[in-house]
Parts: C-alpha cells; structure tokens; sequence
C-alpha cells in the first residue's frame, strides 16, 4: 500500500498544496494565488480569511485532481511564510486584525526606540536574531496598540499569537490546537534559542505579555488532528517549520557547512551549523535550522526581502512581460545587462545591510535601454543580493565549495549560471525545486515512521542539474562593485 503525505506550503503571494509519496516524488499538486494588501508605504499586508480558503481550496482541489481519498493520506505536513503575525479571538477564532506580513516596515521607528533604549545586545544574545521590524514580536505590539479592543481581549486571555502555521493549525483542528515549531518560534524575537522556551523577560519588555502564545514543538511531533470535515477524514499534522528551515531539510543539508539558498518571493541562504549557535559579527541571523527527538540544529542565516517579488513586480506592476517564464529568453536577449542595476529594495535591504527605510532604484539607464535589460538586471539583482551573503558568510568564518538551491526561479536556466558564475563555486539544483513543501512531508513523515532516520530522507536527494562557473576571471567582481555602488545610492543607513 502506498503511503501518501500531504504538504500544505502557505506561501507569501500563494497557497500551495502537494501530494507526495513515501520516496518523496511528486503525485499531484494544487497552487492559488491570493491578494496583497499595501495599506501604507512600507505596509503589506493579507487578510487571514484569504490564507484560509485559498489553503483549504488547494488541499480539496489536489486530492480531487487525483482522484486519492484522504483516507489514504498518512499524515500532513505545514510550512509556512514566517514572521507574519496573526492575532486572533480564542472565543470566536475571528482575527482582530488583517495578518501582518514578514514584509512590512511599520515598526521601523519602535525598533529604533528598542535600539536607542540599549537592547540590541540582549535581543541578539537570547534570540539570535537583530532588533527589526521583520520579525514578529514588534508587530503583535503594534496591533495591540492601534487595534480597537485588541488590549483589552488579550487581558482578559481571550487573544492568541500565531505564525500562519499556528492559525492555520488552530483553524483545521477546529481551536483544539495552539502550538508551533521551534523554527518559527525562533523567528518571533519573544523566543530564547539557547533555553528553547519563550523569554518572559524580552515578552514583558516588549509590552506583549498578555497574548496566547503557542506551545513549542521539535519540527517532526504530534501536532493535532485536523476535523474530518475539512478533507473527508481525519488525518495528523506531524511536522511543521518554517519555509526556509523545510527547504533545508527538503535539501537534505544535514551535515554542518551544508549550505542551501531558496528563491521566492524573497531570497534566504541558510548554513546549517550543527549543535553550535554560532553569533554573526556581520548582521547574519542565528537561527534554530531544525529541532528533532529535543535535539536543536542551529543555522546561520541570511535573508533577502525581495527576489521573485521583483519579478512578478516587473510583469504585473511595469507589465513587461505576461508569464515569469519568458524571463529566460528575454535576459538572453539584454544588450546593455552590464551597466543597468535593479536594486529592489521595495521594503527596505535585508541581509546584511538592514536598513528599513531604504527604497528600491533603477540605476545605469540609457537611451538604448530596452524591456530584456531590464529583466535581466532584475533577475541578477537577485544573485548580486546572494552574493552579499556569501560575503557576510565568509566573514564570520564560513567556507563552502557547493551550494543547493530550490524555489520558483532556479528552473531559470540563465539567473542559476549566472548565480555560479558571480559565486565562482557549484551550485546544484535539486530534481524538486519545491523543497519547502518537500521538507515538511519529510519532517511529517520521519514522526510517522515513514523515515526512519535523516541518512534515509538524505538518499532520496537528487541533483538534476549543476551549475559551474564558466564567466572570464575577474568579471564577476567588477559587475559586483557596479551592484555596490547602486546599493549605496540608496542606503539611508550604515
């Protein structure tokens, strides 16, 4: 009898939702896109609901496009966009307010208030993670100060804190269940990664202590069981991480100096570093990579805003081409793709710069500028943000001659070589791109029984293709500096 696990990948623009088997191929897939919502500049935005039914609607749709009944499903899997915070009523399960994203830029001047009051230093020591308005700890604080009656619910232990995966679980358990992983707590700035428990100190510093949060589970545990009334049968979620921690195990990056770099809507690099957290001196991220059987997996990590979020910025904002996939042919046409630079800094930089207020540029334009230029700058801004990466990696002491990559924009022929060619190393691309979902079927599966040890999960990966470096000595570097000089056009910050 096959064994069947299904993933559900609640993305930052989509929600996904893909059948594997027990060797981890692909049985059917089912994919929805759903609203942005820009309030402000800076803001993003979804509305919970949106997140709900379009998750819902994909798991319906692929056991229907299938033909598999959920019976046959073994256990499921949840990965997820992380940071983005939803806050919702324990008494009716509504949100008091529209989720949040891991985008959004409107705690900027609280963070800065955090910095000027001296607590960089404590924050990064518990929780690994830089003082921003990326993560989630600042955003509860905001709707809990401009939200109408928000206060008040959580005083009176009405009012839960979740990640997507938390409110994504609450919702298909029916409310039996408020808890989350220990890589998507890591991502909250209220969780301690040394003690793994939630830091009441930092709770109570950050003015959130009367929220619900949720209980901390390893990645691979037994997390509920979803109503029969969603799928026709009830059936156990067993394994959760966040998007990026999944495609580091969907990697199979196991071994510490496995290095992964996943392209979404944004870009994150992870370095998985074993059973020590190592402290970046040069605005890395030290993260939980996964927690399995109580044992913690550290990770150093990088993370870049906006990757394929430039894309789809150039066909549905600038509408310079219809599908994503006539980028290929379009960057093999660009004529003046060395002097034009995309810096797509939408929501500010990331990874290493962090600079919230930064705004995105153009930089190098001449007369002779056409659409593929201009694609082709977009799809290499991309690998010129990885780079700055590498760099910060290389820093702090890390060496890596390979790197995995996965996501959306690695089947793009053109951006993964130029990718090696900047990197000057191998870079390998996985037979499934879509590591994140792939991931999160592992870690359901491994807590099943469907695996029986990471050196299994570890066999079933297979390159399909690699890349290497084939551009003239020398070159990469001065494209690179040009790629410098436009970023500090647009830095507000050092």
């Amino acid at each position: 009898m096959t064994h069947y696990i299904l993933a559900i990948d609640q993305g930052t623009t989509s929600s996904r939702a893909i059948l594997f088997d027990e060797k981890g191929a692909r049985v059917g897939q089912s994919q929805q896109e759903f609203p942005q919502i820009f309030p402000d500049d800076g803001w993003v935005e979804h509305d919970p609901e949106d997140i709900w039914l379009s998750t819902l609607a994909v798991c319906r749709s692929v056991l229907k496009d299938t033909g598999i009944d959920a019976q046959a499903i073994a256990t499921i899997g949840i990965t997820n966009q992380r940071e983005t915070t939803i806050l919702w009523d324990t008494e009716t399960g509504e949100p008091v307010y529209n989720a949040i994203v891991w985008q959004d830029r409107r705690t900027s001047a609280f963070c800065q208030s955090l910095n000027d009051q001296g607590l960089s230093e404590k924050v990064q020591e518990k929780t690994g993670l830089l003082i921003d308005p990326y993560f989630s700890a600042t955003k509860i604080r905001w709707i809990l100060d401009n939200v109408d009656g928000a206060r008040e619910k959580a005083q009176a232990g009405r009012l839960a804190f979740g990640t997507v995966d938390s409110f994504l679980l609450w919702r298909l358990t029916n409310g039996k269940s408020h808890k989350t992983d220990a890589t998507n707590a890591a991502r909250t700035m209220a969780f301690n990664i040394h003690k793994q428990e939630w830091d009441d100190e930092l709770i109570e510093q950050l003015g959130i202590g009367d929220v619900l949060f949720p209980e901390v589970m390893d990645c691979s545990a037994d997390f509920g069981v979803i109503d029969a009334a969603w799928l026709g049968a009830e059936i156990p979620v067993n394994g959760i991480a966040g998007d990026q921690q999944a495609a580091l195990v969907g990697q199979a990056c196991f071994a510490p100096g496995m290095v992964k770099s996943t392209y979404g809507t944004g870009c994150f690099m992870i370095l998985n570093t074993g059973d020590k957290a190592i402290r970046s001196e040069h605005k890395l991220l030290t993260t939980v990579g996964y927690r399995i059987n109580g044992k913690v997996t550290y990770a150093l990590e990088g993370s870049i805003f906006v990757a394929g979020a430039a894309i789809q910025w150039l066909r549905d904002g600038l509408k310079l081409f219809a599908d994503a996939k006539e980028t290929q042919s379009l960057a093999t046409q660009a004529l003046n793709d060395d002097s034009v630079y995309l810096v797509p800094a939408f929501t500010g930089l990331g990874a290493p710069y962090w600079d919230p207020d930064a705004r995105g540029a153009m930089i190098g334009l001449t007369r002779d500028t056409g659409v593929a230029d201009i694609v082709s700058a977009g799809l290499r801004s991309v690998c010129y943000q990885t780079r700055d990466l590498v760099g910060a990696m290389a820093q702090d002491g890390a060496t890596f001659s390979s790197l995995r990559v996965d996501g959306g924009m690695v089947i793009n022929d053109v951006m993964v070589q130029f990718l090696s060619d900047l990197l000057e190393i191998t870079v390998e691309r996985p037979c499934v791109t879509e590591t994140t979902a792939l991931g999160a079927a592992f870690l359901a599966g491994l807590q099943v029984g469907l695996y029986q040890s990471l050196d299994e999960i570890e066999a079933l990966w297979e390159a399909d293709k690699c890349f290497e470096p084939a551009m003239e000595k020398g070159t990469g570097d001065k494209l690179y500096q040009g790629w410098q000089k436009a970023v500090d056009r647009v830095r507000t910050r050092d």
